[in-house]
């Protein structure tokens, strides 16, 4: 699949230059993806997909021209070819993405598994079955929903005329299910994902037992006196946190007002026990890859150091705003966003943090981040389940109550670290963490 990718763009370089398109560069990708959804024994739904994109810039009379098609075909580079060379003569501006040659050193990573090119359609179908089976006949106040097995496969190549020439190929397979479970007048829900770069990753009975494990813990759930308590946020309640607020970090959002960092650099902003890394050449991470959009080298940067925000997330252009160098954080179409993202992990277990709570507020589950957060201001009023504490332990599991804070707040008010690293199917993610204080509306 590269091969025909590289191949097909040093075509459409070729014809940029005998057009006198010069610099010009090529960005090429394929996805290839596969899902299929089952429930309670049946097939509800199979999608296989395969799509290809092309995207040609050149400088054509000092103006920079843009050209794209979802065609790989011959008949595509003519198109592409003049697209470029009207794009260039509509735009005005002088403020424009250049192309430049290769940095001298890019870093290697691997987040690709041959293995998984040999796991057939039929096994990733009987990969959802087995687990939908699992869930079957378990616990008779446990009624399934649906099971879903899926998989990725992108290739991307990156080559101009001033000799860059780069190419990645990614994949992973994951499975997430979901149940219901009912015991007379209540109801509670259990979720569970799991993912990585081969069929013996996914373990169908420990997926099954921990979803269903889940459901009936909720069951016998009390209400949550309003108030103010101390909280530990357990690793994938923190993810989310961090993955809805992960773009107060970008410069290009500094920038433009969206980002309360901006000019903060060198600046505390965070507790001391606290570092935030950005690694994109992490081993088998899902957003790993040695360059970025605009063929920059990318390398591994702590964003926050013991609680100083060491640096913004940069491409070209803003770098050359705040005069600096980029941090190899380009994403295409001027955006700029992390690769993996992650709190550095300390050496308390999450048990180990609830000790350290004595009392106080497991914060397990939160929902409605898209409604219930503010981006810019950093606010976040949301709804959330978890367990009461007492004395380190679990007293009871709690429900229907909003938790309330801001997330700058946040990262100054945390306490300690734990060691549960987790990266729940996403290039962002946390150990728990323990938290001075957060507001709660519960029951009165």
């Amino acid at each position: 699949m590269e091969q025909n990718l590289t191949a097909f763009a040093d075509r459409v370089l070729q014809a940029a230059t005998e057009a006198g398109i010069a610099p010009a560069e090529v960005a090429c990708s394929r996805d290839e993806a596969f899902s299929v959804r089952v429930r309670k024994g049946d097939i509800e739904d199979y999608q296989v997909s395969d799509h290809m994109s092309l995207t040609l810039r050149g400088r054509v009379d000092g103006r920079i021209g843009t050209s794209s098609t979802q065609a790989l075909d011959e008949e595509s580079i003519d198109l592409l070819v003049r697209g470029v060379i009207e794009s260039a003569h509509l735009i005005e501006t002088d403020e424009q993405d250049d192309i430049l040659p290769p940095d001298e050193r890019y870093g290697s990573v691997c987040n690709y598994a041959a293995a998984l090119n040999d796991i057939s359609e039929q096994d990733k179908i009987a990969l959802a079955l087995d687990i939908d089976a699992r869930l079957q006949g378990r616990d008779a106040r446990i009624t399934p929903d649906d099971t879903v097995v899926a998989s990725a496969d992108e290739a991307y190549c990156l080559k101009n005329t001033l000799g860059l020439d780069l190419s990645h190929h990614s994949n992973m397979l994951y499975a997430c299910t979901g149940v219901l479970a009912k015991e007379g007048e209540r109801a509670a829900t259990g979720f569970e994902i799991r993912w990585g770069f081969g069929i013996d990753a996914i373990d169908p009975e420990e997926m099954a037992r921990t979803c269903c494990k889940d459901a009936l813990s909720k069951l016998q759930a009390q209400r949550l006196k309003s108030g103010v308590y101390p909280v530990v946020i357990r690793n994938s309640a923190m993810a989310q946190l961090l993955a809805t607020f992960s773009g107060v970090f970008s410069a290009d959002n500094a920038q433009k007002g969206l980002s309360l960092l901006a000019g903060r650099e060198g600046s505390v902003i965070a507790s001391p026990c606290l570092t935030l890394t950005d690694d994109p050449l992490m081993p088998w991470g899902l957003a790993s890859c040695p360059f970025d959009r605009e063929g920059a080298a990318t390398r591994k940067k702590n964003v926050i150091d013991g609680g100083v925000l060491t640096t913004l997330l940069h491409n070209r252009k803003t770098a050359r705003k705040a005069g600096t160098q980029t941090t190899g954080n380009a994403a295409g179409s001027g955006r700029v966003t992390p690769f993996n993202l992650y709190i550095v992990p300390g050496s308390l277990t999450a048990e180990q943090l609830l000790l350290n709570l004595c009392d106080g507020l497991y914060l397990t589950e939160v929902s409605g981040l898209h409604a219930g957060a503010n981006p810019i201001s950093g606010d976040f009023s949301l709804l959330a389940r978890g367990c009461l504490i007492r004395g380190g332990k679990v007293e009871c599991t709690v429900e229907q109550f909003t938790v309330a804070g801001n997330f700058y707040q946040l990262l100054t008010d945390i306490q300690s670290v734990g060691s549960d690293l987790l990266f729940e199917a996403s290039p962002i993610g946390s150990p728990s963490v323990m938290v001075k204080s957060l507001h709660v509306a519960g029951e009165d």
